[in-house]
Order: structure tokens, then sequence, then C-alpha cells
């Protein structure tokens, strides 16, 4: 090797230990844990951030509700203090994201399954209890339907009123408050409530077979003639409204529904009521895993992260009869629960499981 090859190499290494150097102190400028994501997983990233505050000497980490969806495009954003060290979902990272956070740095990341949720179809305790289908509510919200007459023809949504839906609903007008794109609960309603009642007409399930594009945008596609309304990433907001506006449904995780059960109720959907035992054996059909996920290149370098992962995945907060199921969080079960412990203490990451 030349001098001169010898000397760019010396230089080139430099940089990089430099450029090495100058992330970490980035990273060290912030003292706090920051925490992005899903308007669902907020209440209970809340409470074990406050409570991690008071009990340790680490300062309480900022939590911000920006939906799922939204809380993965900052964590994925890079690596550095000005980027989220963990970011809360109501659904599984997608592989796009996966792929996203690769391209800018984020190659090392720690999936934790807290628990589970149940997301609600409800209304006010002013009207009476709806009882659906998931058959109803595709018809109700889809952007795209099958024509009345049975023939296997696509048509605009159609329906103004429940009655129109089902007879046996009530004759009035179809009103839904429910969370934009960006929410893991939109994403997660749309698949499992609004994809179960799409897949009910056979044609439409065969379409699975031969054009997946086709068959996700009629079954996951919402009508946007103001039947729904996007009510962003507020939840609160949500139940406001209901209690405003006896006729309107709202869509929200089971811990809105328990935290505000004097105000609204929870819907029967496919014969079962959104309880805490129906949403743990998996009777009730719209239920759904809850996460959050962590920058290993952040831990040892913004202080307390591994500290706040224990606490999280302590025994007081997510066991059985820990604070996070006071707080309407469906527990895992013991065996399910010991592997996130693990996960999270051994910090496994995606790529490792």
């Amino acid at each position: 090797m030349t001098k001169e090859a010898i000397m760019k190499k010396a230089l080139l290494t430099g940089a990089a230990v430099l450029a090495s150097v100058m992330s970490v102190a980035a990273h060290a400028e912030r003292d706090y844990i920051s925490i992005v994501g899903s308007s669902t997983v907020y209440p209970f990233s809340t409470v074990v951030a406050e409570r991690f505050g008071k009990s340790t000497d680490f300062r309480t980490p900022k939590v911000e509700s920006t939906g799922s969806g939204g809380g993965l495009k900052l964590f994925c954003s890079g690596v550095g203090g000005a980027t989220p060290d963990i970011t809360n979902a109501s659904r599984a990272i997608k592989p796009s994201e996966v792929e996203l956070c690769a391209q800018n740095g984020v190659k090392d990341i720690v999936e934790i399954t807290i628990g589970f949720d149940g997301i609600t179809f409800a209304n006010s305790h002013e009207a009476e209890q709806m009882s659906v289908t998931l058959k109803d509510l595709y018809l109700a919200l889809a952007k795209v339907v099958p024509a009345a007459d049975g023939s296997e023809t696509l048509v605009d949504n159609p329906y103004k009123t429940w009655k129109d839906v089902n007879p046996a609903l009530p004759n009035k007008k179809i009103e839904v408050l429910g969370p934009p794109p960006t929410s893991g609960t939109r994403d997660a309603f749309a698949e499992l409530a609004m994809e179960g009642g799409c897949k009910t007409f056979p044609f439409i399930k065969e379409m699975k077979k031969t054009d997946k594009n086709k068959y996700k945008a009629v079954c996951h596609g919402v009508r946007e003639d103001g039947a729904y309304i996007e009510a962003g990433e507020n939840d609160n907001l949500i139940v406001q409204k209901l209690v405003a506006n006896p006729d309107a449904f709202g869509i929200f995780g089971y811990s809105f529904l328990e935290e505000n059960e004097d105000k609204v109720q929870g819907a029967v959907v496919n014969g079962k009521i959104p309880t805490f035992d129906n949403i743990s054996d998996g009777s009730y059909p719209i239920s759904r895993s809850l996460f959050f996920y962590v920058k290993k290149a952040h831990v040892g370098v913004i202080p307390g992260i591994k500290e706040y992962l224990a606490e999280f995945t302590s025994e007081r907060a997510m066991g059985e009869d820990g604070y996070l199921s006071e707080k309407g969080m469906i527990p895992l079960t013991e065996e399910a629960y010991k592997k996130q412990v693990k996960v999270a203490k051994d910090l496994i990451t995606l790529s490792a499981k």
C-alpha cells in the first residue's frame, strides 16, 4: 500500500470514528427517554413512565401520542438524540417499516409484546346498545360494497342508515367517528372487522387468490362520503363527541371504553360484548396484540432505557394482577409473559428472533 493510500485510509477511519463520537454525543445531549406512537398504548406507556420517574433517579420519560404509523415513521428516521428511543404500536411493525429503519441506520430493533386489547364499536349510554355483525360493519363503512341485487358487482356504498344495511338495525343515519389512516387502531379495525365482514361474500373471498391488491382495497377501503369521520389520534375526543351526539358511534380501544364506562357502551359484535374475559380468550372478534419497539443503539447512551424496560415488563406492571391490567390492558399468558421479559432483559432484536 502506498504512503498516499495509507494516509487516505487513516483519514477515512478517523472521520468514521469522529462521526461515531459525534453521534453518541448527540444522544447524550438528551437525559430523558423519548417515546412516541400509538394512542391506544399511550395511557399504558404514560402510567409506566410516571411510576418510573417517581421511583427512580431518572427523569420521567416524555410520551407523545402520534399514532402507530406516525410513531414508526419518526422512530425509523434515524439514530441520534433528535429521534425517539421507543415507539408504541397497536399493530406489528410492517416489513416496509423495518426496511425504512434499515435505510436510515436503525438496524437493531427490539419488539416487546405487552398484552392484548379489543377494538370497541361504542355509543352513548343515552342510546340503545347496538348488536351488529362484522358483515354489518363492513357494509356500513366500506367504500365499495356488493350490489344489493345479489350480483357479483361492486358499487360505491349506497347505504345511508343502519336499517339500509340490515333491516333489524335502527333507522338512524350512519355516523361513525374513528381514527385516521396513521393509526394502528384503524389498521387493526380494517383487518379484523372490515375484512372479517368482507370475506363473508364468497366472490370477494375468492378475489384474494387472484388479486390480493384489489381484495385489500375492497376489504380495507373506508368510505369518504361523510359517514366515517376521522377524529384524529385523540380517543378522549371521540368519547366526548359520542356523549354530545347519542346517534353517533366511535371506534377506539377497550381501555378507553373501560375508562369511560359511565358515558359510553360497547356494541355486541358477532354475539360477543367487549369484556376483559372475552378479549382475553379471543372470543370477542375484534381483538389485537399491543407492542412497543426499542432502538437498541440508544440503550446505554440515553439514560434509563434498560431500567424503563424492566419496569414495564415487571410483574407489578405487566403481570396478571399488575397495574396495567387495572388500566384496561389484557395481560399475556404466563408463558408469553416470561418470553417478553427475556426479550426485554437480553435486548433480543427482530433479526435475532
